[in-house]
């Protein structure tokens, strides 16, 4: 394990690569928090709070249509100029003074939705011209890990910087962290080529062809499948979070920090030990072995016990990565250059739109049905994702 990750940080790309991830993950996850506690301070409403959350997910539902940008351009610049874009359009929110300029924050929050859609197509295509074939398992393991770990700190920076200098201060912050992040990017040495021509082809028959492509590898539909099914599953699961902590566990809503604390703990750790396993067993068997993980664990978040709640948060930590681990490297692997930026941005729309949709009507459930009862189900159903990942898939269709 600590041989994958130091060879990955030895290499330059990777690590420069690695660089601007967790700065930009650092702001972004400032940002995140800060943006909802923004619009209610400025409104008090809490619909409008929420609704900060929705303008950054949505542009994920249009992933086929943004990644098709991503082939039709080259990805190392368009990463890079996508990165101070967005630290440009991040210093018009120092205008954001009262409830009247709420709707500049929605603006840009709704691109910053679309350039996190873009520059995942764009990092997923250029990985494969920018790093060893194998050392993306360790780089994507490597990857989440410091996603997770900004997640773990960054919100609570962001929300005593707001605090203290409000949420300009953390407009301005999240901007320098693009800036830096693009200047890392443009110190890789990536030999990449041009484009291919679309020959013609309409831009609406470019945008299916990277859901095509994806319906007709079985593998690959095997594993994103399996993967939908278990965030959507993690969306049930994080919409009873609060009644676990209330009515399971007894405690105050702030305990929920606690257990997201310790979830994003599991995280790290699976993101650090992912390229070794996986280059001890296949993409399916990894995927499986982690959604069976997450399954123990959210079932066991049924069980009215503090230590038993935190084992569970571990678990689930722990195993949920490994389904998007697993997808994105076998994308990586099995998808051609002219079609990876289409073909991984629809990916990560099967992937993470059905957790958006379980979130809303989790929160129904939750109103209709004993948590524990929906935490069992749940469970149950994330364990049939597990043995569909098992259940070795036709070989892939001539594309």
């Amino acid at each position: 394990m600590g041989w994958g990750a130091g060879r990955v940080l030895r290499n330059r790309n990777a690590g420069l690569y690695l660089t601007g991830v967790v700065v930009s993950g650092f702001g972004s996850s400032a940002m995140g928090l800060a943006a909802g506690v923004w619009v209610k301070s400025l409104t008090g409403s809490d619909s409008l709070a929420a609704l900060t959350t929705f303008c950054v997910w949505a542009p994920v539902l249009a992933g086929p249509l943004i990644g098709t940008l991503a082939d039709r351009t080259r990805r190392w610049p368009l990463l890079i100029w996508t990165n101070l874009l967005m630290a440009v359009l991040l210093l018009t929110l120092l205008a954001v003074r009262s409830s009247d300029g709420v709707w500049i924050l929605f603006a840009v929050l709704t691109l910053y939705g679309v350039s996190a859609v873009l520059t995942d197509a764009a990092e997923a295509a250029l990985v494969v011209h920018a790093l060893p074939s194998d050392l993306r398992g360790d780089f994507n393991g490597l990857r989440m890990t410091a996603n997770e770990g900004m997640k773990l700190i960054a919100p609570l920076i962001g929300a005593g910087l707001f605090v203290q200098f409000g949420g300009p201060a953390v407009a301005l912050l999240d901007a320098v962290t693009f800036a830096l992040a693009a200047g890392a990017f443009a110190l890789m040495r990536v030999s990449e080529p041009v484009p291919q021509s679309a020959d013609g082809r309409r831009w609406t028959r470019q945008v299916v062809e990277g859901a095509h492509w994806l319906s007709r590898h079985a593998e690959l539909r095997s594993l994103v499948g399996a993967g939908a099914v278990t965030m959507c599953v993690a969306g049930l699961n994080g919409a009873a979070v609060y009644a676990v902590v209330d009515i399971g566990l007894g405690q105050s809503p702030a305990f929920a920090g606690v257990l997201y604390a310790v979830q994003g703990g599991g995280s790290v750790l699976s993101g650090v030990a992912a390229g070794a396993l996986l280059r001890r067993m296949h993409e399916r068997v990894f995927a499986a072995a982690g959604i069976t993980l997450f399954a123990l664990g959210v079932a066991l978040r049924a069980a009215p016990s503090v230590p038993l709640a935190l084992i569970a948060s571990a678990m689930i930590g722990a195993g949920l990565p490994c389904v998007l681990i697993a997808s994105m490297t076998a994308v990586q692997r099995e998808v051609p250059d002219v079609l990876l930026g289409r073909v991984a941005a629809t990916a990560n729309t099967v992937l993470f739109a059905p957790n958006a949709l379980a979130l809303g009507a989790g929160a129904g459930l939750i109103a209709l049905m004993d948590h524990r009862i929906l935490l069992l189900a749940a469970g149950a159903v994330a364990a049939l994702a597990a043995l569909g990942c098992l259940l070795k898939p036709s070989p892939p269709e001539r594309q």
